[in-house]
């Protein structure tokens, strides 16, 4: 198999090494990584109802965040 060079700064390099498995080398790791799918990619996978329980959860914890955040402030203030 061709191999080709490249060069990577350190904290890329510290980045991809963080990834990398037991066992796998550097070209496993990065095929793993590239490999992953966007979220433009899994698009359809979700039913409407899938996603709109989750859209609903996501609003619900941002709710929260945001209660907490104002009674937090009104403490401190």
């Amino acid at each position: 198999m061709a191999t080709k060079t490249i060069s990577l700064d350190e904290e890329a390099y510290e980045r991809l090494k963080a990834q990398k498995k037991a066992g796998e080398s550097f070209s496993d790791t990065v095929k793993r990584l590239a490999g992953e799918r966007s979220w433009t990619e899994v698009a359809g996978i979700l039913s409407e109802e899938e996603a709109t329980d989750i859209e609903d959860t996501i609003e619900e914890g941002r709710a929260q965040s945001r209660e907490r955040r104002d009674r937090l402030a009104e403490e401190f203030e």
